[in-house]
């Protein structure tokens, strides 16, 4: 800080001291006066030499130096131009505050000493009693240097003070950090208070001064700016943050609330339970959560680290745990850090639910990030290991990783993998050591999978059936159908897999399909069937036609005389033998088909429709009116089924019968009418050259009055469970070891993501082998229990069985061992991330061991609970945070944090305050 000193004698060298009871020096010590001129002109001590910068240089009133020039230049020590002492009053405003006049120019109003000439000529002809030495600092700005004789003025006051002001002066060149230390030293802060810097800007408005490295000029700061210091209070929060407080009603309950730290719950924003879970067990992290309230984070924040976030993530972070630590908040809105993350991370804006552990992964590197202490990253080449020794390429890859990647969160959380890669076809091995924060660990996966289906016989007596079948996952459609036999006794070749979707077939199976294509939430229908539905000429199978069934609904027209018509109930694969393959024969097959939910008509019924169709013959000569939804006529200028497809199936419904309607004259009462239709269900078959050649659909057509009177709606729609149905596939729990083994074991790349062979020149799917080397001080296991497919999605609810006390990595870790500590390869368990419910929808809680009372408590959003240990083990258990035992002695140690239990896996308070979470 370059400030107008208060005590000359400072500045002063000690023979000035000597000669304080006469500060006029006798001629006879003054040396030479060439000597002197020497000394303070021509020297490398001299005002002729360059400036460097941060070095001080003295102002010295011109005319007192004009006058030491001559009397040193006269050659005469006795003459009448001896300058006497160092005056200085000409360039001060007044002699109280001793402010340096406005306006001085060097050469005219004063001249620049180094601080060696400066001395010299004090001791030499001392300094007008109560002056001050004008000392200011020579700086570099933008490669220029120069002495700054007009430092930058601050006017430092407190933020709940703002009139009492103190003026101070600093240098361009000075850190903000200074300034924050000066206001601390006015303002008499404590060392153990918190605070935080604010500038007024010339449109009144407060920017912070987040960089306490940056100096005066690189923050634009000017001479008479108001500086506002701004005190942490008690509860952990900063009182500018209260005018974003939602609720002043909690802000004023929380004021005399004195609780347990740590043990507080944070408020869901909506749909933010994930980013709550992830915050409380980060929270619960000891040796991190200290850091942060001991204020170590302030001297690594990292503000110009291109791939960090400004520090801005670190000092939303350090808010929280300081509230959250404060004991004086039941709960707390973390709306500033969720603001924060939605700004660096635009995947997490807005209110939708996502995955909390892709949030940790977020936060622990943008943490990393903000507060690396590598300010530039340097060019680091990856080299393999080169048949050179594990511990010599483990060595150097974790010294790389250092080299660009330093602070707390790869101090707390970084460990080291070997990953082994080998060429299928050359053999070559490539081994190479890279660093993780957390392990995404496999679960044990079900070879099995369970399918509901629907069987519709094809005897009309029975009902349909409902059946559960276990299936491979891996397997082929006509595994269904060999799993559906064993239940039902159709022969699997009599069986035809479609998935039925609004009233029509989305897809009929072919037996060589994957299941994986039929998802959980398909409705899947087997068929009995006596054929095929395309038809072999030649053959004498019968041939099986889809069957879709609509209704003709009136619809609002200003004639009245548009009919629509509307899919209902559930569509159906007939086999019709070819010896009836005609109109009449099909209708009398679909009677017999339909006949445990169609009344046949009556023989009055018969009569009556006679006289109707009688009546009415005539008028079916006349052609109705022209709508694209009426299917009563057959349509001459839609191309049918019949041109052009004899080559592929001869015994097309159009071949046979020879015209898309039936029946064309009504001669005899029917209850419905045939129509070929599309896929769909609709009679447009040109939409597509595939349509045209493809076997037709058949609609039956029901008039509302015919299918009210002979349609039972309520027997077709019954179905029967099979025994099977009531089968649950048990899942046996999987061991936390199990899942850690599976991690390490060798697994083949897919094709989408093969390795380059550096050996055979070409991209391999090679061989891989993932080993742990080195294990981090805090070991996330993050469990997959999100499975993802080209066909499906699913969650996996496998209870995972993972120890408390005494997780052994000892077995897993291939690195030469230090058999003498054990400690170094167990770990406890502080916290538990929780994800109940589906892949849809769900919701996220939190398990975490309080480090200072050393008991288990249950996070749900603002709501927070003792729990028991036997509680903790769940099948909702998705993120595990361990941390090894040698770390946790060593936080327990008498140097270290105090009163917590002896082991950080913790004891539990007594069971009647516990809230049972399952």
């Amino acid at each position: 800080m370059a400030t107008v000193a208060a005590n000359p004698a400072a500045a002063a060298a000690p023979a000035e001291v000597a000669g304080a009871e006469d500060r006029e020096p006798k001629r006879e010590e003054l040396p030479g006066l060439d000597n002197q001129w020497r000394q303070i002109e021509n020297s490398e001590s001299g005002r002729e030499r360059p400036l460097r910068a941060g070095e001080s240089w003295f102002l010295v009133e011109k005319h007192w130096y004009k006058q030491w020039e001559a009397y040193v230049q006269g050659g005469d020590q006795d003459s009448s131009t001896f300058p006497g002492c160092i005056n200085n009053a000409t360039l001060f405003e007044d002699e109280i505050n001793w402010r340096l006049k406005e306006g001085l120019v060097e050469g005219e109003d004063y001249v620049l000493l180094p601080a060696a000439a400066w001395h010299y000529l004090v001791s030499w002809y001392g300094l007008e009693d109560g002056q001050p030495p004008i000392e200011r600092k020579v700086i570099e700005l933008s490669n220029i240097r120069k002495v700054e004789v007009y430092p930058v003025e601050l006017l430092l006051v407190r933020h709940n003070d703002l009139r009492t002001s103190h003026a101070v002066q600093f240098s361009n060149t000075d850190s903000v950090g200074l300034v924050l230390r000066t206001a601390r030293e006015r303002f008499l802060v404590e060392p153990q208070e918190d605070t935080r810097l604010w500038a007024k800007n010339s449109e009144g408005s407060l920017d912070r001064l987040y960089d306490t490295h940056l100096t005066v000029f690189d923050s634009a700061l000017e001479t008479g700016q108001l500086i506002i210091m701004e005190t942490r209070k008690k509860d952990g929060t900063w009182p500018s943050a209260q005018l974003h407080v939602m609720n002043k009603k909690i802000l004023e309950e929380d004021e005399d609330f004195r609780g347990q730290p740590g043990i507080c719950g944070l408020t869901n924003l909506g749909n933010t339970c994930f980013m709550n879970s992830a915050l409380q067990c980060l929270s619960n992290v000891p040796q991190l959560t200290e850091y942060f309230l001991s204020n170590c984070y302030l001297e690594e924040l990292n503000f110009r680290n291109p791939l960090g976030m400004k520090g801005e993530i670190a000092e939303a972070y350090a808010d929280l745990v300081k509230q959250a630590w404060s004991g004086h908040h039941r709960s707390i809105v973390p709306h500033v850090f969720k603001n924060k993350v939605g700004h660096f991370a635009s995947q997490f804006l807005g209110y939708q639910q996502h995955d909390s552990q892709e949030l940790l992964s977020f936060l622990l590197d943008g943490l990393h990030e903000d507060l690396n202490r590598v300010k530039k990253k340097e060019y680091v080449e990856l080299c393999d290991a080169a048949g050179r020794p594990d511990q010599e390429v483990a060595q150097e890859a974790w010294q790389n990783h250092k080299r660009r990647n330093d602070s707390v969160i790869v101090d707390t959380f970084h460990g080291l993998f070997k990953s082994t890669l080998v060429c299928p076809d050359c053999g070559n091995v490539s081994v190479t050591f890279d660093p993780f924060c957390y392990l995404s660990v496999p679960l044990p996966i079900s070879h099995k999978r369970v399918l509901e289906v629907f069987f519709i016989p094809m005897d009309p007596r029975r009902k349909p059936e409902q059946h559960r079948l276990v299936v491979p996952k891996k397997g082929k459609i006509s595994d269904l159908c060999v799993a559906l036999s064993k239940h039902t006794g159709i022969s699997p070749e009599r069986m035809m897999v479609a998935d039925v979707f609004s009233h029509r077939f989305y897809k009929l199976y072919q037996l060589e399909e994957p299941l994986s294509s039929i998802l959980d939430r398909d409705d899947i229908f087997v068929y009995e069937v006596s054929g095929r539905i395309e038809a072999i000429e030649g053959s004498r199978e019968d041939i099986v036609v889809p069957v879709y069934l609509r209704e003709r609904t009136p619809a609002r027209d200003y004639n009245n005389s548009y009919y629509g018509l509307m899919l209902f109930g559930h569509p159906l694969l007939v086999s019709v033998p070819r010896d009836r393959f005609t109109w009449e024969g099909l209708y009398n097959v679909l009677m017999y088909r339909l006949s445990r939910y169609v009344t046949k008509p009556s023989s009055d019924d018969e009569d009556d429709g006679d006289e109707k169709e009688d009546d009415e013959e005539d008028k079916d000569d006349v052609p109705g009116p022209s709508t694209g939804g009426s299917l009563r006529e057959p349509e001459p200028e839609q191309p049918g089924p019949s041109s052009g497809v004899t080559n592929r199936c001869p015994f097309l419904l159009d071949n046979c019968l020879g015209t898309s309607q039936w029946p064309p004259r009504r001669r005899r009462k029917q209850l419905f009418t045939l129509q070929t239709v599309n896929s769909n269900g609709t009679s447009d078959r040109t939409t597509s050259p595939e349509e045209v050649h493809a076997q037709p659909y058949i609609a039956i057509d029901w008039e509302p009055e015919m299918k009210k009177r002979y349609y039972d709606e309520a027997e077709a729609e019954g179905y029967v469970k099979h025994d099977c149905v009531g089968y649950v596939m048990k899942k046996a729990p999987v061991r936390l070891q199990e899942c850690i083994e599976l991690f390490t074991t060798v697994e083949t790349l897919e094709k989408e993501n093969p390795w380059y062979c550096p050996s055979c020149k070409q991209h391999q799917l090679a061989t891989k082998k993932l080993d742990l080397w080195m294990l981090p001080e805090i070991l996330i296991i993050h469990l997959k229990r999100f499975s993802y497919t080209k066909f499906s999605r699913e969650k996996l609810d496998t209870l995972v069985e993972f120890p408390i006390r005494d997780l052994d990595f000892s077995e897993f870790v291939i690195k030469p061992q230090n058999e003498s500590n054990p400690e170094l390869y167990k770990y406890d368990l502080i916290a538990v991330s929780n994800h109940y419910g589906g892949m849809r929808d769900g919701h996220y809680t939190t398990f975490a061991c309080n480090k200072d009372s050393g008991q288990w408590h249950y996070f749900d959003d603002n709501s927070v609970s003792p729990v028991n240990e036997n509680q903790i083990e769940s099948k909702a258990a998705y993120v595990l945070f361990y941390q090894r035992q040698d770390v946790a002695r060593r936080l327990l140690s008498p140097d270290g944090s105090s009163g917590a239990p002896a082991s950080p896996a913790c004891s539990s308070p007594p069971s009647s305050e516990f809230m049972d979470v399952n």
